[in-house]
C-alpha cells in the first residue's frame, strides 16, 4: 500500500489481522447510527480505506474517515476531494511512527478536525481535536471502558470494551 504526502512517497505492508478486525468492527458499530440513522442521528458519510485526493496528496488512505453530509451531501461517484470531517488510524508496529510522525501533522494541515488514534498494543483510543491549527488531545480511552461517548460520535454512547472483545492480547 502506498501513499504520496508533501510530495514523499511512503509504502507499508497491508495491515495484519488485529488491525484489519479492530477497523471493521468500529466501522460497524458508527455505521447504522451514524451513516443509516438507525437508531441515530445519521448525517454522515463513513468509508473504510477511501483514498482521498487533497492538496499535498494525490491519495492518502486513512483506515476510516467520515464526513458530514451537511459538507457533501451526495456520495462521490470516483475518489474523494473533500478533506475528512474525522479520522481514525489504528496503529500497528509498522504504522505507528508514520501515522504519528508524517500523518498526523498533514491532517492538521489539511484541516481534519477529529482525530482518533487507536494503539493495538496499548489497548487505547486518543481523541484529539483540532484548535487553531494544533491537535489538542480530549480524552484517552483505555479497553475495559465499557461505553464512551467521542466526538465527533458522541451522540450515542461507543460500545468500547465490546469491540476489543474478541481480539486477542499479543504474548509478552
Amino acid at each position: 500500500m502506498g501513499e504520496i504526502i508533501d510530495g514523499a512517497l511512503y509504502t507499508h505492508a497491508r495491515p495484519g489481522g488485529g488491525h484489519v478486525y479492530l477497523g471493521l468492527r468500529l466501522f460497524g458499530e458508527l455505521d447504522g447510527p451514524f451513516q443509516l440513522g438507525n437508531p441515530g442521528p445519521g448525517g454522515w458519510w463513513l468509508m473504510v480505506e477511501p483514498g482521498v485526493q487533497a492538496e499535498g496528496s494525490p491519495e492518502f488512505i486513512p483506515d476510516l474517515a467520515g464526513w458530514r453530509r451537511e459538507r457533501v451531501p451526495t456520495l462521490p461517484e470516483r475518489q474523494w476531494t473533500t478533506v475528512p470531517d474525522w479520522v481514525c488510524e489504528i496503529l500497528s508496529p509498522s504504522t505507528r511512527s508514520y501515522d504519528v510522525r508524517i500523518k498526523r501533522p498533514f491532517y492538521a494541515r489539511l484541516g481534519i478536525r477529529h482525530l482518533w488514534l487507536i494503539d493495538l498494543e496499548a489497548r487505547t483510543l486518543t481523541v484529539s481535536e483540532l484548535r487553531e491549527g494544533h491537535w489538542s488531545e480530549v480524552a484517552v480511552h483505555h479497553e475495559h471502558e465499557a461505553l464512551i461517548r467521542v466526538p465527533p460520535f458522541e451522540d450515542l454512547p461507543l460500545r468500547w470494551s465490546w469491540l476489543w472483545r474478541s481480539l486477542q492480547r499479543p504474548m509478552p
